[in-house]
């Protein structure tokens, strides 16, 4: 039970991650700078946790903890800023496959720390994402060289980014403390680094409390507060491989959200690759039942 409900909360916690293109593209139409945007959703989003946390959990932390999980809230917070500049630069369906590629940059680097090579079922997963990824990012039809490079280069530092906060959510965990303490926690260095990348003079000029505040709720919640919340709950009981591979369900979320809202072209090709991509996520999870009822079968035949 804590394992699958592990699996929702890290698919769950993608795709609102995937959502946040959409968010941010309606802010720079409404004339909002990227450091508003990053500043007023990380602030929003450390506020809004520390309330919860303080009303729920009063613990104290560790020093060790703090800087661990302050750490994975740098990765966060380094995702988000560059991927709201790749966002400045290429549609919103396509920085979200540049940011896509954190799958296999993650996936690699789990497998490094791990000292463990990926199973077969993860190797043909990635494959399948790897694939999907092509046909959703117009790959094969030559519009993808026609993208701005400076747009291609922030998307693809933010996979890199994005690849490390969803290993290191699980690993940073602590069972002494309470997912909210954790998530307040993490949230923090994620504002903190914003800060220091975009310094909060929205919170001097009073942009804050103009038309901002709507779009930085929005990404606050799902951009701060339900990734970081939902990552820290499920990915330190499934591993940071899996994890990697559930969190590829950020991408149809963006696909679709940028079509529907924001009226970007999307073709049957990318569709075909949004379809692939979802059957990459199923597969490990198909091949772990089938091994286990496997196992299961020759238990009850002894």
């Amino acid at each position: 039970m804590v394992y699958w409900r592990s699996v929702l909360f890290v698919f769950l916690g993608a795709c609102s991650y995937g959502m946040l293109s959409t968010f941010v593209k309606l802010a720079y139409k409404a004339g909002f700078s990227p450091g508003e945007v990053s500043g007023s959703q990380m602030f929003l989003a450390m506020v809004c946790m520390w309330g919860v946390a303080l009303l729920f959990s009063r613990q104290r932390i560790g020093t060790k903890q703090c800087i661990a999980l302050m750490g994975v809230g740098v990765a966060s917070g380094l995702t988000g800023i560059l991927y709201y500049q790749s966002l400045q630069y290429v549609p919103a369906s396509i920085a979200i496959v540049l940011l896509f590629q954190f799958t296999w940059i993650g996936v690699i680097i789990a497998a490094i720390m791990e000292r463990k090579k990926p199973g077969i079922e993860k190797i043909v997963a990635l494959v399948l994402l790897m694939v999907g990824t092509l046909l959703s990012g117009n790959v094969f039809t030559g519009e993808f060289g026609q993208f701005n490079l400076i747009g291609i280069v922030f998307g693809l530092l933010s996979a890199i980014t994005y690849a490390l906060f969803v290993i290191f959510s699980g690993r940073a965990a602590s069972g002494e403390l309470s997912p909210y303490t954790r998530a307040a926690v993490t949230l923090t260095g994620a504002m903190l680094v914003t800060f220091i990348i975009y310094p909060p003079s929205f919170l001097i000029n009073g942009a804050l409390m103009s038309d901002l505040l709507l779009y930085a709720l929005q990404l606050a919640l799902f951009g701060g507060i339900i990734p970081v919340l939902f990552f820290t709950l499920g990915v330190s009981h499934i591993g940071g491989g899996l994890a990697t591979i559930l969190s590829a369900a950020e991408l149809p979320t963006a696909v679709l959200l940028s079509r529907i809202v924001l009226h970007e072209n999307v073709t049957m090709l990318q569709w075909l690759g949004v379809l692939i991509i979802l059957g990459g996520i199923a597969f490990p999870e198909f091949v772990r039942k089938r091994r286990a009822n496997r196992m299961q079968t020759d238990i009850i035949s002894m």
